[in-house]
């Protein structure tokens, strides 16, 4: 979709996925019972809240925080403690809070209203796959996994494409670089703070798709789709236009 821009924040270290107990067990002969727990902490709510809104600072500065607060106790536990570190904190920046399951549907319906969604773990993964298709593939989506920021001021991040190594298609040159490259321009504005080259970068990304330029995952049938070097390069020698090297 052009002119789309959103930023995903989801919680990595903690909600469904990781909360205990867990597992499967026998209630009798012929009946099991599962058991998933999602567990949130003040702390690892209050961190992945500062995150978003710091991170909003730098886009359009406005956050939605998404969660299910109208059925789940984790749900409105998250709403109460991104509301409070607002309030707090971050009162210039611009919140809304949305139930999960219409973020879903508005991200289908009208995903410009977007600029930083932040979210759990469980609802991150599904929102965030719902989000890629937007852009037409997994291939097109870049990512961030961003540590607290420490004494100095600083933050561990490790940046990558969503759809990780893609093992299925390695060295067919089948595989669309852009995400990574976009990868690498979200790294230049989050954690070196240098916008003007991110933009740069961005820019040449979306010349080379203005110009029709296509890889496997993202032509149209009987569209000529070129390779992942040639993608790649294709990004290079408008970068090289664009700022005049």
């Amino acid at each position: 979709m052009k002119g789309l821009d959103i930023l995903i924040l989801r919680e990595l270290t903690s909600g469904v996925y990781f909360g205990q107990p867990r597992g499967v067990e026998k209630i009798n002969e012929s009946e099991e019972k599962a058991i998933d727990t999602q567990s949130y902490t003040t702390s690892e709510v209050t961190r992945i809240g500062r995150v978003a809104f710091d991170l909003a600072k730098k886009r359009d500065n406005k956050v939605t925080s998404v969660e299910k607060s109208n059925v789940m106790e984790t749900g409105m536990f998250w709403r109460n403690i991104i509301t409070a570190l607002h309030k707090k904190e971050f009162s210039n920046v611009n919140l809304e809070h949305m139930l999960a399951d219409n973020c879903a549907m508005q991200l289908v319906r009208h995903p410009k209203q977007f600029d930083v969604i932040l979210t759990d773990n469980l609802f991150g993964d599904l929102l965030s796959d719902i989000a890629a298709m937007l852009t037409g593939s997994l291939g097109m989506l870049p990512s961030a996994s961003l540590g607290p920021v420490n004494s100095s001021g600083k933050r561990a991040a490790m940046y990558e494409p969503v759809h990780g190594s893609a093992p299925d298609i390695a060295g067919e040159g089948k595989a669309n670089p852009l995400a990574m490259i976009m990868s690498f321009a979200m790294m230049l504005k989050y954690s070196f703070d240098m916008n003007e080259d991110s933009i740069l970068i961005e820019q040449a990304v979306q010349h080379v798709l203005s110009k029709g330029l296509r890889t496997e995952d993202i032509a149209k049938p009987g569209e000529a789709a070129i390779s992942t070097q040639k993608m790649g390069q294709a990004v290079i020698d408008e970068l090289a236009i664009l700022s005049g090297k």
